[in-house]
């Protein structure tokens, strides 16, 4: 009896040692999917099929995983194919693009031609003032050069002179309001030291964010050939520099003052108004819809563009952007008829 007795107890032993085993091999099976959901796929972002890498940048070695962990990915971000909704509003011409991000629920309602390389123009303001946020002192005073004004003809500048002195603040004002083309060159040396050195990192913030579409020649936008973007990677630059404290404010103004203490006279201070035309009133918003922030661009080789973070009667957000219109009213036409969209 007592031998019995033993040998239940061991057979007892050997079966809860067996559940027990099974169950830490259904735990490590469940944490290797789970933690390929939270790597790779994200809450939304399905790397594989949305971001599309290898279309846009030959990139096809990059694997899913490296894709997926790389710096600057976070699980919020849209991921779509090239063509989402396409019907759904039809551009005045064919050199256009679009998109139509909701970021708070991190779906795409429409897109087209948004993994093509596209040239920005002002749009690359958007970087040269998140960089101006994140690593510069706004209070600082940064005297004109001329330098600043060597940019060719027709390029918009502001009414500064050489030996204006300016904050850091106010001339990131131009750079978003006015887009001032001599602010951001002083933006740029007072930020990075120099230029060139400013622009080594605008390139390397725009890998930190995944815009591996992207190259950056000038904080500016004027045109070069190996300057350059796509509207997903706009989408990328404007969803993160639209959360930086400071950048809504000055994205969203109608107009800006600027504090000026020219180097042979007294001080004084000017209007700038804003590019953006929804602002200005030549061009009305869709109803329900209010713009938190705005970037215009245009240059002959990139047409006419805007991108812009805009909040429903309802408070969610949008980003939208739309390039390559051939002219102001294409432009406000076709991104009222993109903002429609939020109505419906």
């Amino acid at each position: 009896m007592k031998e019995k007795r033993i040998s239940r107890k061991r057979r007892r032993q050997i079966v809860l040692l067996r559940n027990v085993s099974l169950t830490l091999a259904l735990i490590l099976v469940l944490g290797i999917i789970l933690i390929r959901v939270v790597f790779i796929n994200g809450r939304t972002l399905d790397v594989s099929a949305g971001y599309r890498i290898e279309v846009h940048n030959g990139a096809a070695e990059l694997s899913e995983f490296r894709l997926a962990s790389a710096e600057g990915f976070a699980q919020s971000l849209v991921a779509c194919e090239d063509e989402v909704g396409k019907d759904l509003v039809k551009l005045s011409n064919e050199t256009e693009k679009k998109l139509l991000f909701n970021i708070d629920q991190q779906e795409a309602v429409c897109a087209e031609g948004i993994y093509e390389r596209i040239y920005p123009a002002s749009l690359t303001k958007i970087m040269t003032a998140l960089l101006c946020l994140e690593s510069g002192d706004l209070e600082r005073n940064v005297v004109m050069t001329e330098e600043d004004f060597n940019l060719g003809d027709g390029a918009q500048v502001s009414q500064l002179d050489v030996g204006d002195s300016v904050s850091l603040g106010d001339l990131l004002n131009l750079v978003l309001v006015y887009s001032s083309n001599d602010a951001s060159k002083a933006v740029a040396r007072t930020v990075g030291g120099s230029v060139d050195n400013f622009v080594n990192m605008m390139n390397q913030k725009a890998q930190s964010l995944g815009m591996t579409g992207t190259h950056f020649a000038n904080p500016h936008g004027l045109h070069e050939e190996n300057h350059y973007t796509t509207l997903y990677d706009i989408y990328l630059m404007m969803n993160y520099a639209y959360k930086l404290p400071g950048f809504s404010e000055a994205a969203s103004k109608s107009s800006t003052e600027i504090h000026v203490s020219p180097s042979d006279g007294n001080p004084y201070t000017f209007i700038a108004n804003s590019t953006d035309e929804y602002f200005t009133g030549i061009y009305s918003l869709p109803q329900n819809v209010t713009v938190l922030a705005s970037k215009t661009g245009t240059t002959d080789e990139a047409g006419s563009c805007l991108s812009l973070v805009v909040q429903s009667n309802y408070g969610v957000k949008y980003i939208a952007v739309v390039t390559g219109a051939q002219n102001k009213e294409d432009l406000y036409t076709d991104m009222s008829a993109v903002l429609n969209l939020i109505n419906t």
